[in-house]
């Protein structure tokens, strides 16, 4: 089974919806910044309690407990995760740290790439398992299982991409693209009821979560090993690669970049005008946007009211509503 695994690591890769957008960048004004700093310049101190881990779960503990660790390691007092895994289930677990926490919430409803290991409980030839899996891709339904965290009723989730990397006897290995909010292990069993068999999961892991990946995830032990080297040695080199700034964790978002005048503004709750912007991605109406400043510090998130061309036609009027502030009060003048 951990030879099948380990084959995925060598297949061409997928690419989830916001992937495959393409974030055109559309000017409004020219401006520069006086103010503010480069989040790669923040000092590890501020990282600690304002960043985000891309973690690799190990198999045992739960979400919550991995959380735990974090805080304990690094002695803070706050770490929360994005997206619950199975305390059996491995994989990319992202942890944002002290006032970072409330950034996960952008994370839970991204998409989500998983690979696996199905079992069949009866012999199926190799076709028909391919053939089934052809009706597995774009919107299905799926009734949660019945220990969920959410209401157990039929819900329609969008699987963006299904391949059958290799078939051993009754192990099917497999990975798949998902909505949030989809699961792996109640669509195994689906999957073998499809077959007229039973199926279950056998092994998990989540390779992708929003723009986190497996390419770069640290363990616990690499993040113990770093922040110990930087209390012990001074040495910032390898904490500085597996905590990052928080503005990670907002790649999968569009984006509005704002005047220094502007920031503060936003910073004590205000929306977001046109006046301010100086350069923006396009977005849709009532898609959730970053607001950045012009260092690439990410302000606060906010929910656009018009789509971006209000932008491009228009000198006045408000084109985002402020949903959540980021950066401190002040630290703009």
């Amino acid at each position: 089974m951990r030879n099948m695994m380990q084959k995925e690591r060598n297949n061409s890769e997928n690419f989830l919806p916001f992937e495959k957008a393409e974030k055109k960048l559309f000017i409004k004004k020219e401006s520069t910044s006086e103010q503010g700093i480069n989040p790669e310049s923040r000092s590890v101190e501020e990282l600690i309690n304002y960043g985000i881990i891309n973690l690799n779960k190990p198999r045992g503990p739960s979400s919550h407990q991995v959380s735990a660790y974090v805080q304990q390691i690094l002695g803070i007092d706050k770490a929360g995760h994005s997206g619950t895994l199975d305390p059996h289930v491995t994989g990319v677990l992202p942890i944002a740290l002290g006032k970072a926490t409330r950034i996960v919430q952008t994370l839970l409803k991204a998409g989500k790439e998983y690979v696996g290991i199905m079992h069949l409980h009866t012999d199926i030839p190799d076709e028909e398992i391919k053939n089934v899996a052809e009706q597995f891709t774009g919107k299905i339904e799926q009734l949660p299982p019945i220990r969920s965290a959410v209401k157990r009723r039929l819900r329609t989730r969008e699987i963006y991409y299904l391949e059958i990397l290799e078939i051993k006897g009754r192990d099917v290995l497999f990975k798949v693209g998902s909505e949030a909010g989809f699961y792996v292990r109640k669509w195994c069993h689906d999957f073998g009821l499809k077959l007229k068999t039973n199926a279950h999961m056998l092994q998990l892991i989540r390779t992708k979560a929003g723009p986190f990946k497996e390419k770069d995830w640290h363990s616990l032990h690499d993040l113990k090993d770093a922040y110990t080297l930087w209390k012990e040695k001074e040495d910032e080199e390898e904490i500085r690669k597996v905590i990052l700034p928080i503005e990670r964790a907002v790649e999968h978002l569009p984006k509005i970049w704002v005047m220094d005048s502007a920031v503060n503004t936003l910073c004590h709750g205000a929306d977001l005008n046109v006046p301010g912007i100086c350069r923006y991605n396009e977005f849709n109406e009532d898609q959730i946007v970053a607001i950045m400043t012009l260092k690439n510090e990410l302000v606060c998130l906010a929910d656009a009211v018009e789509h971006s061309s209000f932008i491009k036609n228009n000198d006045k009027g408000k084109i985002a509503k402020t949903k959540k502030v980021f950066m401190e009060r002040n630290t703009y003048k």
